[in-house]
């Protein structure tokens, strides 16, 4: 993390949603969390097992939104995806802070 990421505006969950035409929705909740409720479209590969979500990008360009329930599981699965040359890998924060429907 460099300076100005400490001052970036950080995506908003309810924003990043609208569109997903292309993009990868990932969800890095743990299978339960998941079950119990998802933002429609997302797809789920834990952060305990982040190395799956390789099987839902199709290449290292192909756009990726990361969300979990407050934002720090998916910061750490962005880190890892990046280290893995995936660069268009953005955390888009917490189902927390969605206020759309949810998927079961």
């Amino acid at each position: 993390m460099g300076l100005f990421d400490l001052f970036s505006k950080k995506p908003d969950i309810n924003e990043a949603v609208v569109d997903l035409g292309g993009k990868v929705l990932l969800d890095v909740r743990e299978p339960d969390e998941f079950a119990a409720g998802h933002i429609p479209g997302s797809v789920n590969a834990p952060v305990s097992d982040i190395a799956s979500a390789e099987k839902y990008i199709d290449g290292p360009d192909t756009p990726v939104y990361v969300y979990c329930l407050t934002g720090a599981r998916s910061g750490r699965a962005v880190r890892f995806l990046r280290s893995r040359g995936y660069m268009n890998v953005t955390n888009i924060g917490g189902i927390n802070s969605y206020r759309g429907r949810l998927e079961k």
